[in-house]
């Protein structure tokens, strides 16, 4: 008899718009079905993020040949009321310097102090 305590947690810290924008702010030309294998969902959820994103005025669409370009609006606010006087550019920044070569990864010395 399998009891509550035995399953795996299945929750995490961030919510699926808040991995679709970091996607998009690591690459701006990233395409729906990429997003959608890169967090583990499916290519229309992806868009549905996308459009809610564009339609908050989070992020902007520009159609260059068959490809989207999407630009972040850096300074839009998060929409919870705990955290609605922080601009998203705080996610955006961690997530993204997460992913920067450190200087002492690209030089092979530690970092000045």
């Amino acid at each position: 008899m399998s009891t509550f305590d035995d399953r795996p947690s299945t929750w995490t810290f961030l919510t699926h718009h808040a991995r679709v924008l970091v996607e998009i702010a690591r690459d701006p030309e990233v395409r729906l079905r990429d997003i959608a294998a890169s967090i583990g969902i499916t290519e229309r959820t992806a868009q549905n993020i996308v459009r809610d994103l564009y339609e908050a005025g989070y992020l902007t669409r520009t159609r260059i040949g068959r490809r989207n370009h999407y630009t972040i609006n850096l300074e839009q606010h998060f929409r919870y009321p705990t955290e609605a006087g922080l601009p998203i550019s705080l996610l955006i920044d961690m997530f993204t310097q997460h992913d920067m070569p450190t200087a002492e990864a690209t030089s092979g010395e530690p970092p000045a102090s």
